[in-house]
């Protein structure tokens, strides 16, 4: 497999979060995953302001300082790539080289997006409400900027923040300083960063990232369909320790705890399942409580291992009936894959002091 140069330029200026920091119930800041399309904004806090405007009562210009006099509400919420597990897609959609690791947890502290629609006061032929950046950049031949939009349904009555802090600190400039956009349950790309401006408007939106970008094509002919919630997927964090290059496990034999974290956008999960023999048999894990609803839960399983070459896999299912598929469902973008994942293994025979 060759990665090419520009995607070399990506995965140095993106990085995932290292799966040992499944054991964090909130991920730090520093290895929370990180997608930056463009470049990231310089930002005065003392000139930006957010706009809110389009099909609304009562047009909104409000600085940060003003935003911070509001009613604060926090929200602990996993958010994942739509793209992570993109490079294990045969053959692989040429963009950002995701693995596993395109995902993290943190405590998003702001102001309610619904009680700032209200006070805005939204008008009834509204049908989307289009979040746009202040990150700019060209891409499908398209200078633009970042821009998403959600239903009024979700926009208005969900639980979506307008954050302007990240686990107790502000913003980072690399994560959406001064404010970003965090709709739970919803992949990445939703989460609009740099916020300038909050638009409701009549009809669905049609800019890059929305009609173009971030959409299940089957192939090039295909429109698609947009991406929204976040697929179930259980993650483990790789027991033993690693080799250099491979990253290829070891451990000793004896009674090994294997841990991780599982989430859903769709539906709280109900079940974790773990197999240490390649997905032939499986086992209950453990599970623990999730900090919130939208949050990862941690789970547990024990496992006695013994001498030998192993593949150990794990696989969630939530409320809803959706459970992790053991292959990948390929598409041109390479979105949305959370097929199992696969940690091979060398348990070797504890040696004796």
């Amino acid at each position: 497999m060759t990665i090419s140069l520009e995607e070399l330029q990506l995965a140095a200026r993106n990085h995932g979060m290292p799966l040992e920091a499944l054991r964090y119930d909130l991920t730090p800041v520093g290895l929370h995953y990180l997608l930056i399309h463009y470049d990231i904004p310089v930002v005065d806090p003392a000139a930006w302001r957010l706009q809110v405007g389009g099909l609304v009562e009562r047009e909104l210009s409000l600085g940060i300082d003003e935003l911070r006099t509001w009613p604060a509400v926090e929200l602990v919420a996993t958010m994942e790539c739509a793209g992570n597990g993109r490079a294990r897609l045969e053959p692989r959609p040429v963009s950002q080289p995701w693995l596993h690791e395109a995902v993290g947890t943190a405590a998003w502290r702001g102001v309610s997006l619904p009680a700032l629609l209200a006070e805005a006061g939204v008008r009834d032929e509204a049908v989307e409400v289009v979040f746009t950046g202040l990150d700019r950049g060209i891409e499908g031949e398209i200078e633009q900027r970042f821009a998403r939009s959600l239903p009024v349904a979700e926009a208005a009555a969900g639980e979506a923040v307008l954050a302007y802090e990240v686990n107790g600190q502000p913003l980072p400039p690399q994560h959406g300083y001064p404010l970003r956009l965090v709709v739970p349950g919803w992949y990445g790309m939703a989460n609009v960063k740099w916020l300038a401006s909050i638009e409701v408007v009549g009809e669905p939106f049609s800019g890059f990232q929305q009609a173009a970008g971030y959409r299940w094509r089957t192939d090039e002919t295909d429109p698609g369909r947009p991406l929204t919630r976040m697929l179930p997927r259980a993650l483990m964090v790789p027991p033993g320790i690693p080799e250099f290059m491979t990253r290829h496990r070891t451990l000793e034999t004896g009674s090994v705890v294997l841990e991780g974290r599982a989430w859903s956008g769709i539906a709280p999960v109900e079940r974790v399942e773990v197999s240490v023999d390649g997905g032939r048999t499986w086992g209950d894990a453990r599970l623990g409580e999730a900090p919130s609803r939208w949050a990862w839960r941690p789970w547990w399983f024990e496992w006695e291992a013994e001498p030998g070459e192993c593949e150990l896999r794990c696989r969630a299912a939530d409320g809803a009936g959706n459970v992790q598929p053991d292959e990948p469902q390929w598409n041109v973008g390479g979105y949305a894959n959370n097929a199992t994942q696969r940690v091979p293994v060398t348990v070797r025979r504890r040696t004796l002091a």
